[in-house]
Formats: C-alpha cells, sequence, structure tokens
C-alpha cells in the first residue's frame, strides 16, 4: 500500500528504511523493516500520525515483531497496530499506558509546528495521543531475537533514557542503535538522561564489531564512523 507519508528507502536486500519527513525534525524517527526467512521484524515504529502496517508490504501470515528501543513517542508511535510488541525491561509496564511523563507526548502538543503536513484535514496538535502497546515480550541483556536466518542480540544501552536498546548481529555485523548512538547530535541533557551512564555505554560500543549501524535517527554509519561519534561524545 501506498502512503506518502512516509518514505521508504531500501537499504540492502533485507533491510529497509523508513521515515516520515513531514514530522518536525526533532521528532521525526528512523522506522527499520527487517525482512527474515520465518519473521519479519520492525524496529521502532515512529510517531503513529497515520498507519505505518499498511505501508510496510509485509507477507501474509507471516510473523512480524514490532520492537521499541526505548519508549518516547517518536519511536513507539504505531507499536500497537501490531501483535506482537516486543521492548525494554526497564519501562515495560509503561507501555501499558503510554504516559507522558515517559513518552514525552505532551512536548509534542506544545510545539509551534509539530508537522509540516497534516496527517488528516482535521487533525490538530492538542489531540495527539499514544495508543497504549502493552508489550507481549519483555527484553534483556543476552536475549535473542531470531528470524529464522539470521538473528539479533540484544543489548541494554542506557543513557539517553534509562531504558535504551539496540540490537546486534553478530554474524553480520548489523546494529541497530536506537537512540544510544546515531550520526546526528545526541541527546543526554533531557529528563531520563544520566551522561555518567551515557559515558559507559559509549565506553562499550567502542569495542562492538560492527559492519554497519542503522541508529534511531540520521543516516547509518560504518565502525569507523562509529568510533569518531563515540570520540567526539567522550571529549566533550
Amino acid at each position: 500500500m501506498s502512503d506518502d507519508w512516509f518514505v521508504r528507502q531500501p537499504i540492502d536486500r533485507q533491510i529497509t528504511l523508513v521515515t516520515e519527513p513531514y514530522v518536525d525534525p526533532y521528532f521525526s524517527a528512523n522506522i527499520w523493516l527487517v525482512r527474515g526467512a520465518d519473521v519479519d521484524l520492525v524496529v521502532d515504529t515512529g510517531m503513529g500520525l497515520r498507519p505505518l502496517r499498511p505501508v510496510l508490504d509485509l507477507t501474509p501470515g507471516k510473523p512480524v515483531l514490532a520492537l521499541a528501543t526505548h519508549i518516547h513517542l517518536d519511536h513507539v508511535g504505531g507499536l500497537a497496530e501490531f501483535e506482537q510488541r516486543l521492548g525494554p525491561r526497564q519501562s515495560a509496564e509503561a507501555f501499558a499506558t503510554m504516559p507522558d511523563a515517559l513518552t514525552f507526548a505532551d512536548e509534542y502538543r506544545e510545539i509551534a509546528e509539530p508537522v509540516s503536513r497534516l496527517p488528516h484535514p482535521d487533525w490538530v496538535p492538542a489531540d495527539y495521543r499514544l495508543t497504549p502497546a502493552p508489550l507481549t515480550r519483555i527484553l534483556d541483556e543476552g536475549d535473542v531475537i531470531d528470524l529464522g536466518d539470521r538473528s539479533f542480540t540484544v543489548l541494554e544501552l542506557p543513557g539517553h533514557s534509562p531504558d535504551g536498546i539496540g540490537l546486534f548481529d553478530e554474524k553480520s555485523g548489523v546494529f541497530f542503535g536506537g537512540d544510544a548512538i546515531y550520526d546526528e547530535e545526541l541527546l543526554d541533557d533531557i529528563p531520563g538522561s544520566d551522561k555518567a551512564v551515557y559515558r559507559q555505554t559509549m565506553e562499550r560500543l567502542k569495542t562492538l564489531p560492527i559492519s554497519i549501524g542503522h541508529g534511531g535517527h540520521g543516516p547509518s554509519f560504518d565502525a569507523k564512523r562509529m568510533r569518531e561519534i563515540i570520540d567526539e561524545y567522550l571529549a566533550k
């Protein structure tokens, strides 16, 4: 199904990047679709301003997992569209209510221009709410997500948020970093952030043998660029 609210960009034969270009850039996050042999995986689900699932061209009858790298609004908006919902233990209970205190949805309702184009003709920012999406699987460090022909290990990566997680395919070196690391300005001064913990996460990532990293925002990056991002952060 086509919907020009979303832009889809194939990264390789299995991974597609989906973005929401009309969302305020601060809140516009990357959505990743990973097609597996037996199971497909959606890493983060955007803002939820328009239905996400129909634009992914999922195979009818094939299982699909929707995973939130953390509970911030720009990563969980479409989570309720999926039957199988995965997320971090640190914020697990909150997915059932999506409270403003953890998602920051209230901040989005208050900005001057939350979108550059209305998602619906009658849409108004004051009505924006996240749909509760209770988790069906709670993730911890070391858990494995098996797609049939590839698997990802869960990494706990707090700092930007207390509940941040990433995914690492040890065989191929593909890494999904959520908002723990991405190739734009990293945020460590918002409620729930912890700069000391973030530095520990960066030190851990410095030794991760990635081939390519896909972050929650910005372009993808190779191992050299990831080390540069880490070094820039640690030098602050």
